[in-house]
């Protein structure tokens, strides 16, 4: 890897602004969709707790695993080993994904209610947790070119205060 020069380019790539707008219509129209589906859904009020639950429970793990993930494949990309998690923090974190997709789709496909409610409410579902992941690796992605940016501005910043000094 070679320092950085002073007429080095360096390239940051972020996503385009029309991407983060989809990304984040596409979790806003899930939520509502999968809001309104489970606002109007008939049955039980246990039933209805239960699914508003689940829905949850897969959305905050659809949110963990996606770090995990991201986590995990910059760690192996540097090679370090304090930078990975524990055996038992996978199998947490993938177990909990597994479980709540499970235990959600397995309390909407037992629920005494129309299939077509069913069809909505499961594709809303699926809809929601795949714009999750979506919107997980859009705001990652962000974080990290601001990151980059940072760092370049701080070896610039540096690399003036060390021409300024070397030239007194």
């Amino acid at each position: 890897m070679q320092p950085l020069s002073s007429t080095s380019t360096v390239f940051i790539q972020r996503d385009t602004r029309a991407w983060q707008f989809q990304a984040w219509a596409s979790f806003a129209i899930a939520v509502f969709l999968c809001a309104t589906g489970l606002s109007w859904l008939p049955g039980e009020a246990l039933d209805r707790a239960f699914m508003v639950m689940g829905y949850v429970f897969c959305l905050s793990t659809a949110f963990m695993l996606a770090k995990f993930v991201r986590d995990s494949q910059q760690a192996a990309e540097r090679g370090a080993d304090a930078g990975r998690d524990v055996p038992m923090w996978k199998l947490v974190v993938w177990g909990s994904f597994f479980t709540a997709m499970g235990l959600t789709g397995w309390g909407l496909v037992r629920m005494e209610i129309n299939e077509a409610y069913k069809a909505f409410l499961g594709v809303s579902w699926l809809f929601l947790i795949s714009s999750a992941f979506t919107l997980a690796k859009t705001l990652r992605d962000r974080h990290e070119a601001d990151m980059a940016e940072a760092r370049m501005q701080g070896r610039r910043q540096a690399r003036a205060e060390a021409a300024a000094s070397s030239a007194e």
